[in-house]
């Protein structure tokens, strides 16, 4: 235990009008020593408070923490190494700096009482000047440990309104994905003549690719694949525009079809409807987007295929025979040139003749070396999904195109369309 002597040069010290009213824990089994240390303190600013024993200042610490703790070394029953273990188990809103007091200057002795969690000491006997400044020492890291705190909640506080925006964009996009899937609605249809499938699978939660089909007239398909530039909302605003053009419900207003005798709609020529798309693309909407597009028009009864390519990939045809067949000359994409001119070509699908329209999200899908799947690939791919179902020869697409990526996360969209001719 200690005596009076344990200070030196005790003064008194003016108040300090500016000092923060920290709380000061003073723990001491000498009465005298604490009443010497509070009235110097007190006189300072310093709230404090005052304990007899390690188990006293451990109650006092659940209910009021202290900001600093001045706590004597030596002292009966719980000695002060003990007390700073457990103070620094105690859970606290606050950082609470601990400054360990003794006589023990061994080097070895300052090193175990730091390594039991005291932030300083002071060695007896005490000298005032550097008591105050081990406690300006101590205000500063407890000032710096407040103030992370309150970076930390506004931190906190800002990263759950980020959270909350992210969740409502998230519940966004997968309503926008719901909404652009619906735009397909039918995926697989048996016309009796033939079989058509649909694919679509965006990169992101929404896309830039589109696939549709609609009877035109009684015997007669039309065929759509769209692909945006770019990925992400603006794309698929986009494709929803260039949906609205195709739409089956209003024919009048739809740019694929024409009318014909006693008020009847047909599909118009293929490369004749992509060049009212181009205009009116380019007149309607302001942006930096354009668009490739297969149209094609089947005939059911004659199996006649009149196809329109605008920049999109080479249609494949594989025939019963086995032979493949590229369609179109590549063209100008929609949606870039004023009066850009399109082509028909023509051709005829027989019976166990299959038509192909593929994105190039499927060509330059690539492995994990980073080589693109290649125009020749892809028609070996089709190739070898010659004797699957119509139904199921496009989840097998997306089978082999996952084995080849070794992922089933694709950079690009893709989508495709796969027409069986089964008879005329």
């Amino acid at each position: 235990m200690s005596g009076i002597n344990d200070f030196q040069q005790v003064k008194v010290v003016p108040d300090r009008p500016n000092a923060q009213r920290l709380r000061v824990l003073i723990v001491d089994d000498s009465a005298m020593q604490r009443r010497i240390l509070s009235v110097s303190l007190r006189k300072q600013g310093y709230e404090i408070l005052e304990a007899d024993s390690g188990q006293t200042a451990l109650a006092l610490c659940q209910n009021t923490p202290p900001d600093i703790v001045l706590s004597d070394w030596m002292m009966p029953g719980m000695d002060g190494l003990e007390f700073c273990r457990r103070f620094r188990k105690m859970e606290k809103a606050g950082y609470g700096y601990f400054i360990l007091l003794t006589s023990r200057t061994d080097k070895g002795d300052v090193s175990h009482g730091l390594d039991c969690g005291a932030d300083d000491y002071l060695p007896k006997p005490v000298v005032f000047d550097e008591l105050r400044a081990r406690l300006s020492a101590g205000e500063r890291i407890v000032q710096m440990h407040r103030e992370l705190a309150e970076k930390n909640r506004q931190l906190s506080g800002a990263l759950s309104k980020l959270q909350e925006l992210y969740e409502a964009q998230e519940k966004e996009l997968t309503d926008a994905r719901q909404l652009q899937q619906s735009l397909v609605p039918e995926r697989f249809r048996d016309f009796g003549q033939g079989q058509i499938s649909l694919m679509l699978r965006p990169s992101g939660h929404v896309g830039g690719d589109l696939v549709g089909f609609f009877p035109s007239a009684q015997d007669e398909v039309l065929m759509y694949a769209i692909d945006v530039s770019g990925h992400g909302i603006s794309s698929a605003l986009m494709t929803a525009r260039l949906a609205a053009y195709l739409s089956p419900g209003h024919p009048a207003m739809n740019l694929a079809m024409q009318e014909g005798p006693a008020g009847i709609f047909r599909a118009s020529d293929p490369h004749a409807a992509v060049g009212r798309i181009n205009e009116r693309l380019l007149s309607d909407m302001q942006t930096d987007h354009y668009a490739t597009m297969v149209l094609a028009s089947l005939n059911l009864r004659t199996g006649q295929l009149r196809l329109c390519q605008a920049g999109h990939p080479h249609p494949i045809i594989h025939r019963a025979s086995g032979r493949m067949e590229q369609l179109g000359q590549g063209g100008l994409p929609v949606g870039l040139f004023d009066g850009a001119e399109f082509e028909t070509v023509e051709t005829r699908l027989d019976p166990g003749d299959r038509l192909w329209i593929l994105s190039d999200g499927i060509s330059e899908s690539t492995d994990r070396a980073g080589d693109f799947l290649g125009d020749a690939r892809t028609s070996e791919l089709v190739r070898m999904l010659g004797d699957m179902p119509t139904n199921t020869a496009l989840d097998g697409l997306m089978w082999h195109l996952a084995d080849h990526a070794g992922s089933e996360d694709f950079g690009d969209d893709i989508s495709a369309i796969l027409w069986n001719m089964q008879h005329l």
